[in-house]
């Protein structure tokens, strides 16, 4: 099945299984905002688990914490990430810090869904991947699958977790397919997978940009370059120990990133890299990530600023040569 499907399947055995689970946000009775990673889920259990609410991300946000603290487990759904920023007080004030505020003896097992659109001409205050932002907060935890069968089984270990996860996923990769078990199983959070092995280079991507990393290196082995590629699954807490593994064998790493350069995920990575695996490195660390400018609404500066596989074999073959 796709990516959105696998999503979908998700939602719908948690709901089935647990009746502490319930969805609510904006648009999650319309396949216009969720696509078909939520269809019909409010004809199978119900409104009043499938709650659809009124413009209003802080008070939808606050509502589904609350509930987490009182004991339920609700995944919010935020079909533009851009717009949850409305919601940020919830979110790091409030479920980041509960536990530790509370010695751990309440947690708020909260998953906050939040979809990364990019392209088609939709301007810079629809199109933001703001995963650092989060990222940043002590308390949070962040995941960004780029495979249905890990969508799937991260989704379920982030309801279970115990602790408020922020799960993005890509509109891009909505119709990835991949074979996806139907028996319930989880993905661990923090855990990433080695989707190629290689000898010349280290390729660190999540969601979207692992899978162009994938296609990057089947571009790479025809012109005699040995791609490794790592896809964190999880940004926070991210696998650093298979990261630092493949960079001490290859001397080389390429860290491809959706969002911005300055202050992102890619610079975090990279400076691990170079403070724990520095006296590996055959060249310094390149970085594919967006330039420090807001998405452009043209099509043609689209195709300019949004990085893909060629950025990344670009980026490899200068390390390489």
């Amino acid at each position: 099945m796709n990516y959105a499907e696998a999503i979908r399947l998700a939602h719908a055995e948690l709901l089935r299984e647990d009746e502490s689970v319930f969805l609510i946000g904006q648009g999650v009775w319309s396949p216009w905002y969720a696509g078909a990673s939520l269809k019909d889920l409010d004809k199978e259990f119900g409104k009043d688990r499938v709650i659809d609410t009124p413009v209003s991300e802080n008070a939808t946000t606050g509502a589904a914490v609350g509930a987490a603290l009182a004991g339920m487990r609700p995944i919010v759904f935020h079909p533009r990430m851009d717009f949850m920023l409305l919601a940020v007080d919830p979110i790091v004030n409030q479920a980041a810090n509960w536990s530790y505020m509370f010695d751990g003896q309440v947690g708020c097992p909260v998953v906050i869904r939040a979809t990364i659109n990019r392209g088609g001409e939709q301007g810079a205050q629809h199109s933001q991947a703001l995963q650092a932002f989060f990222a940043h907060v002590p308390g949070l935890k962040v995941v960004m699958p780029s495979r249905p069968y890990d969508v799937k089984g991260l989704l379920r270990a982030s309801v279970y977790d115990g602790n408020p996860v922020m799960f993005i996923d890509e509109r891009w990769c909505y119709e990835v397919e991949d074979e996806v078990p139907e028996e319930a199983y989880e993905v661990p959070i923090g855990s990433a997978a080695i989707r190629r092995e290689g000898k010349d280079v280290t390729i660190v991507g999540a969601s979207y940009m692992a899978i162009q990393a994938e296609e990057a290196a089947i571009e790479l082995a025809e012109l005699g370059i040995d791609a490794e590629v790592i896809d964190l699954r999880s940004i926070k807490p991210w696998d650093e120990e298979t990261v630092l593994n493949s960079v001490r064998k290859t001397g080389r790493a390429v860290v491809a990133d959706t969002g911005w350069r300055s202050f992102g995920i890619s610079a975090e990575i990279a400076a691990t890299i170079s403070e724990k695996a520095f006296a590996d490195l055959k060249a310094p660390v390149s970085r594919v990530a967006l330039p420090d400018c807001p998405a452009p609404v043209s099509g043609v500066q689209e195709k300019a600023y949004y990085h893909d596989k060629s950025d990344i074999v670009a980026a490899a073959k200068r390390l390489c040569a």
